[in-house]
């Protein structure tokens, strides 16, 4: 008989963060020993069809299996490097005494994929939780990029609560163009702006589509896949400078060996996510989200991964911890720089020395260590970049929630990126039914439409759009382009992206769709913004608010089959995370030894 792999962990009590080993005889520790540690029909057969992939005998020799769960894609350029990324990390697998076996899960790119990748963030995340729960694996590598995949795979892992350990693919290279430094997203959105309105010619503008993306990666700004790699890195998930390295740096791969190598031992050590990512691992991460000014898209991300383990994450907590946090990071779209500059200064693991002070310190990571002894040896390099604590680059976070008769269950508004004399507004609505209305009307020189007024996009959420993709930017007409209009109050239940700027309002919920307040806004209504007092209002009598809502009927639904009827019957709020309200919670599901499920062809 094979020698048995007994090692089990037990977390200290008194020490939550440190992970002791304890042998324990009878129990074996390694998962994947149920498929492959017996010599019974199918113990033979499992390992035999490994076997057929030219394995030796050697890697069923109580070795941990880890599962490479890879997001790569031809079709997702923010991740097409990620099968080089996958071979150093096996490397690191290799070399800690594991037995690394890479898979497959969707891959959402979210420049390609309509009409939108978060229509499929879920579908994603659902996938990667089933493969984790089905396949014989003691611990899983999590290789992410682009917005929604980092996201997907947090929730997944969080479900099926297997160690795991994220692998961000990084932010692409800088774009170069005529001497000037251009961010993805953020600048295209800009220099758009300057054709819109005669200002940049038809050469200059093609000569941007050769310089803005110069490598694979995710975009460079400060957008929803560097904020969620980030924020991966504030859960605990990540090795310490995961977040920020560049795509195409040689640290990256060196990186990534580190971290097939420590999944091994995780594995060993049964260091789970449920164990890492906790309350005070969340609220670390949201007061990281506000210092660095990051994706609004992010609260929806976090509310959706703390809903699958179990944790209330009302919006209240982040307007709590934006209130007391000040932006550090001078990054697009919020800032000057981009994330190369902000890895060269440091990083973010210099950002959460500068505010150490705030964060609870003591919340554990993969590295079996507190988030604490991770950054303590953490330094600045360029504080244009990275400001101190007591100098901010922002006095408050990135992020607030607003509230309102507008918006009763809450929306959501990136005051670093607000211009200043927009954040507090009064003006009248100009209403655009649905994204289509939009596109047709909003550059028609007949709109009746000055700087004053407040643009209003509705049907664009989780159900109406349906997915809630990133419409929210809604685009300034082009007669006011040419009048010198640089921002306007917009407001929608969609998103935008985290590459956005201006004063946009997004989230708003409950989504007009259902029957929230947004779906009775007319044109020439007066709507009131204040951002300091966290206030959206229809300044229309709640009496006559009431009349319309009754008068309220919804669309006929976008589908009625398939993954779509899925999605609208199942699809949460923003406020509730929009994931499917049968997967929050902790899983009580759990994966029964193989031989009950025999294939009969064996």
């Amino acid at each position: 008989m094979r020698r048995r792999e007994t090692w089990r962990v037990a977390a200290h009590r008194g020490r939550p963060d440190i992970m002791k080993r304890t042998r324990r005889s009878q129990t074996p520790a390694l998962r994947s020993r149920e498929w492959f540690g017996k010599d019974d029909r199918w113990g033979v057969a499992h390992r035999a069809w490994l076997r057929a992939e030219g394995f030796s005998e050697k890697v069923f020799q109580g070795k941990p299996v880890i599962g490479i769960c890879n997001s790569w894609s031809e079709l997702n350029n923010c991740n097409a490097h990620l099968r080089q990324v996958a071979e150093a990390v096996k490397r690191g697998v290799w070399e800690a005494g594991g037995f690394p076996l890479e898979f497959p899960t969707i891959s959402l790119g979210e420049m390609l994929m309509k009409p939108t990748t978060m229509l499929y963030r879920n579908l994603m995340a659902m996938d990667v939780e089933e493969c984790l729960r089905a396949y014989p694996l003691d611990g899983v590598a999590l290789l992410c990029g682009c917005d929604k995949t980092t996201p997907a795979q947090l929730m997944g892992a969080a479900s099926a609560d297997i160690p795991a350990i994220m692998i961000p693919g990084g932010p692409m290279l800088r774009g170069m163009c005529r001497g000037e430094e251009l961010g993805s997203g953020t600048d295209v959105r800009r220099m758009w702006q300057e054709v819109k309105a005669g200002r940049m010619s038809e050469e200059e503008w093609c000569e941007v589509e050769s310089c803005v993306s110069r490598s694979a990666g995710h975009c460079t700004v400060m957008g929803t896949a560097s904020t969620m790699a980030c924020i991966a890195e504030a859960l605990g998930m990540t090795l310490p400078g995961a977040a920020d390295l560049p795509a195409s740096d040689s640290r990256r791969l060196a990186l990534a060996e580190r971290s097939g190598a420590r999944i091994v031992e995780m594995a060993r050590e049964d260091i789970r996510p449920s164990a890492i990512m906790t309350r005070r691992a969340l609220e670390n991460a949201i007061r990281v989200d506000m210092a660095i000014g990051g994706s609004t898209n992010a609260i929806i991300h976090l509310i959706a991964i703390a809903g699958r383990l179990g944790i209330s994450l009302p919006l209240e907590a982040f307007d709590r911890i934006s209130r007391s946090t000040p932006v550090l990071a001078n990054i697009r779209p919020s800032g000057k720089f981009l994330m190369e500059d902000f890895c060269y200064a440091g990083g973010l693991p210099a950002l959460m020395k500068e505010i150490a002070p705030i964060l609870d310190t003591k919340a554990p990571t993969v590295t079996g260590k507190a988030m604490g002894e991770n950054i303590a040896r953490a330094e600045c390099y360029n504080r244009e970049v990275i400001k101190p604590r007591g100098e901010p680059f922002k006095p408050e976070g990135g992020t607030v929630i607003l509230r309102g008769n507008l918006a009763p269950a809450g929306a959501v508004i990136k005051q670093s990126a607000v211009s200043p004399e927009l954040a507090r507004h009064k003006g009248r609505a100009v209403v655009f039914e649905n994204n289509r209305d939009l596109l047709e009307r909003v550059d028609d020189p007949k709109l009746a439409v000055d700087e004053s007024s407040v643009l209003v996009l509705k049907n664009a959420g989780p159900k109406g759009a349906p997915g809630m993709p990133e419409w929210g930017h809604l685009p300034i007409p082009t007669k006011l382009l040419k009048a010198g209009v640089r921002d306007m109050v917009r407001l929608s239940d969609a998103r935008i992206s985290g590459t956005s700027y201006g004063t946009i309002v997004v989230h708003i919920a409950p989504e007009s769709s259902v029957g929230g307040p947004l779906a009775v806004v007319r044109n020439g209504d007066w709507i009131d913004l204040d951002v300091t007092e966290r206030r959206l209002e229809l300044l229309v009598g709640s009496a006559e608010i009431k009349k319309r809502l009754r008068a309220f009927r919804p669309a006929a639904p976008h589908y009625e089959r398939g993954y779509g009827r899925l999605f609208l019957d199942h699809v949460l709020q923003a406020h509730e995370g929009c994931d499917f309200d049968f997967l929050r919670g902790r899983s009580a599901d759990r994966m029964p030894p193989p031989e009950r499920f025999p294939n009969p062809s064996v």
